[in-house]
């Protein structure tokens, strides 16, 4: 099979990914070929920065019938369903998802068949050039080398055994057993890298010396797709004229030019626009006039304007210029916008595009009828358990978005929460959010302290680790526990990093505060907000289940807490009655000695 989407190397840009394709594919001295491979290179630019360039090849089980098939399939349908994943996803993610989707339609098929030996399965590497980064996806004998500075390196490992010096057998494949196990690694691309995908009919009959002396023979400078395949082609018979009894296939992929990631670059293109000042009422921007300041802080303005030509209220939100130079700060800006522009749902509030003609930064939001959840448990210091419960799973759906995305918020508070009238959420802050697709084009600026408000920060994030959902789902625990009594779980830290990093992370009961909240919901907000992530739960609707319904291991394990631990009140009253019937019995004692 020979699917090449070659993009030519002229007239190339700094700021786009390059590569030089070329490949052959043939069945050798075999009846019909069974080995496949594809390329894509994205013709839309947003789409080649966001997914990448895929290549992948594949070969089936020659044993089969259904050995063509199942590596057609594989490789083509890898690569269609890849791109239909979510921008926001890792490649890691997206291809995973795809491939264990791939192993699971290949599985079923193979069990309808009553021949075992005639079952889809395929071997299967894949590479994903995304920025400046390649990541390998591999399963089966197919591989994948990398050719750098004269030097030709294995970067895939066989997944096959020989049984008793004959033949060797895959113990890895596509389509071999319901449970995929896929071996992934990145690594960082230069230009001038020549990556080889090769099936085994190539490399079990060329040695490595062999392969890099072909590589040796292209040109460096100014190599073109006809080349490449012109040396595919060489390789493939070198190996049949080596022995080989197998189908041949050989993929060629050179990096031609990579974008540019430097800070520089990244700090020139944040601050080419300019950050309005401080705006009052009657104020105009644009197509905009200011009705009323919602909103002035330290990091942002937020303003109720009018749409001069639509007349519709929007909610302006534009940076302080404390942070005109502030990378941290710019980046999440811009992210803010990207989020609010991609994420289509009723829960996350929609940022509208701006004209490319304004020289101005600032977002345009949706205007959302209703008041924030801070304000909500001001009017509401004891809600009922339905209300609180209604608002809990609404808070929950709405951060889902985020997480089936590849997002993780890392500032939630109540703050950043919209309540309507019927307690339905929308999600109205997004500077601090992680997005994984991005950070693998170009990583983010480090911030040398946490975003976000401290005292719902999760303590991994807040000591320098890695954030997940099980981050959110902490700070959810927290605004939840906080809806219900108007307290923190976790005492207090004031806004302060410091004291907050020498939390001793002691639970307070929530009967400390609000006597009528049933202990097995207490022990749900427990487990949620765990300092350690990997107690909490394993999916937030395993949480919203618990906050209806008594968890019997939950109650069992909270047996095991001291009185002081599970009920401090009680522990307290008791301790008192204590000292006061020790009391009674010395004045009885005091009086019998008169």
């Amino acid at each position: 099979m020979k699917d090449l989407n070659v993009m030519s190397v002229n007239n190339k840009q700094n700021s786009q990914l390059e590569l030089c394709i070329g490949g052959y594919s043939d069945a050798g001295r075999r009846e019909a070929n069974q080995d496949a491979f594809a390329v894509k290179v994205p013709t839309s630019h947003s789409e080649k920065k966001y997914k990448g360039i895929v290549a992948s090849i594949a070969d089936g089980v020659s044993c089969s019938s259904n050995g063509q098939q199942a590596s057609h399939t594989s490789v083509t349908q890898f690569i269609h369903d890849y791109y239909g994943t979510c921008e926001s996803w890792s490649v890691k993610l997206s291809a995973s998802k795809v491939l264990n989707s791939l192993n699971s339609w290949l599985y079923q098929h193979s069990s309808k068949d009553e021949l075992r030996h005639n079952g889809l399965i395929t071997t299967f590497s894949a590479m994903v050039f995304k920025s400046t980064t390649a990541h390998i996806f591999h399963v089966g004998d197919t591989r994948i080398y990398r050719y750098r500075d004269g030097c030709l390196k294995q970067l895939t490992k066989d997944h096959a055994r020989c049984a008793y010096g004959k033949n060797s057998f895959l113990t890895r494949a596509l389509g071999m057993d319901s449970h995929l196990e896929i071996d992934f690694q990145s690594t960082a691309v230069r230009v001038g890298d020549i990556f080889l995908l090769s099936s085994d009919g190539i490399h079990d009959y060329l040695s490595r010396q062999v392969l890099t002396a072909h590589l040796d023979s292209i040109k460096q400078e100014n190599s073109t797709a006809t080349e490449f395949e012109q040396l595919a082609e060489t390789i493939s018979k070198d190996a049949l004229n080596k022995g080989s009894s197998d189908n041949l296939s050989c993929l060629l992929l050179k990096v031609q030019n990579l974008p540019i990631s430097d800070i520089n670059e990244l700090f020139k293109r944040l601050t080419s626009l300019i950050i309005p000042p401080a705006m009052r009422t009657d104020n105009e921007i644009d197509n905009f006039k200011i009705e009323r300041v919602v909103h002035q802080g330290t990091r942002s303005h937020v303003y109720l304007a009018r749409e001069k030509s639509s007349q519709k209220q929007r909610i302006l939100k534009i940076p302080s210029l404390n942070f005109v130079n502030d990378l941290v700060y710019l980046d999440g800006f811009a992210k803010e916008q990207w989020v609010g522009q991609k994420l289509k749902h009723p829960n996350i509030m929609t940022i509208f595009p701006k004209s490319e003609s304004s020289p101005f930064l600032y977002h345009i939001c949706e205007y959302i009828e209703g008041i924030t959840l801070r304000q909500w448990i001001y009017d509401n210091p004891k809600p009922s358990l339905e209300d609180a419960r209604e608002i809990i799973k609404n808070i929950v759906s709405a951060v889902r978005v985020l997480q089936r995305s590849g997002m993780v918020h890392r500032d939630l508070k109540p703050e950043n929460i919209m309540l309507s009238e019927n307690k339905e959420i929308t999600i109205i802050d997004f500077g601090t959010v992680k997005i994984d697709g991005l950070d693998e084009i170009s990583p983010a600026p480090s911030a040398e302290e946490p975003l976000g408000a401290v005292d719902y920060i999760a303590p991994e994030y807040l000591n320098g680790g890695q954030t997940s959902f099980l981050s959110d789902l902490f700070s959810i625990a927290l605004i939840s526990y906080e809806l219900l009594c108007g307290e923190l779980p976790y005492q207090s830290n004031n806004s302060s990093l410091s004291r907050a990093r020498l939390n001793q992370w002691k639970y307070r009961p929530i009967k400390q505060f609000r006597a009528d909240i049933p202990d097995w919901l207490d022990a749900a907000l427990r487990k949620a907000s765990d300092p350690v992530a990997q107690k909490r739960y394993g999916a937030m609707s395993e949480f919203i289940t618990d906050l209806f319904t008594p968890n019997k291991t939950l109650l069992k394990e909270r047996e095991q807490f001291s009185l002081i631990e599970r009920n401090p009140v009680r522990f307290w009253q008791s301790l008192a009655l204590l000292f006061f019937a020790v009391a009674l019995l010395e004045l009885f004692v005091l009086l019998g000695d008169f």
